[in-house]
Order: C-alpha cells, then sequence, then structure tokens
C-alpha cells in the first residue's frame, strides 16, 4: 500500500531547484524530504509526502486532520519502524 504523508517543514537543507531539501516533521517525527518538487514550499508550510518527495502543499488544517486520522489507525507507528 502506498500512502502519502502530510508534514511540517521545519528547516530547508539545500534551497537549490534540483537538490532543494528540507527537514519536515510528521507528528514530531523529523525525515529528511526532497522538495523539488515543491518549489512554493517555505518553512512553516504543510506538504503531502511520497517516498520520501514533497508532491504537494496542503492548508495545516487539512494536515492536521489526516495526522490525526493516521493517529487514530497508528500508521504513524510503523512510518517510525520503517525509517529506523
Amino acid at each position: 500500500m502506498c500512502l502519502a504523508v502530510p508534514g511540517r517543514i521545519e528547516s530547508l537543507l539545500d534551497d537549490h531547484p534540483l537538490t532543494r531539501t528540507g527537514r519536515v516533521s510528521f507528528g514530531g517525527i523529523v525525515k529528511e524530504v526532497n522538495l523539488s518538487c515543491t518549489p512554493e514550499a517555505n518553512v512553516g508550510d504543510y506538504v503531502v509526502v511520497h517516498v520520501g518527495f514533497a508532491i504537494a502543499r496542503v492548508d495545516e488544517q487539512e494536515a492536521q486532520k489526516t495526522l490525526e486520522y493516521l493517529r487514530q489507525i497508528d500508521e504513524l507507528g510503523e512510518i517510525e519502524e520503517a525509517g529506523s
């Protein structure tokens, strides 16, 4: 099953258009994410991430609702275990 998860951009690590990356928090779990597909996204914005790539910006309310659904089905625990 493929899953795209919303997260909040905490910091930018590289701002070059082709290699743009940042640290993204997924309800407290922080991962390095490629942001080259979302050049309009900045620190504090929420993005939807699929296989390590931010694929779209999303508003905070929608992101929080999705994160809450994932917490309810314990999917965030699986994401944390997979990244270990």
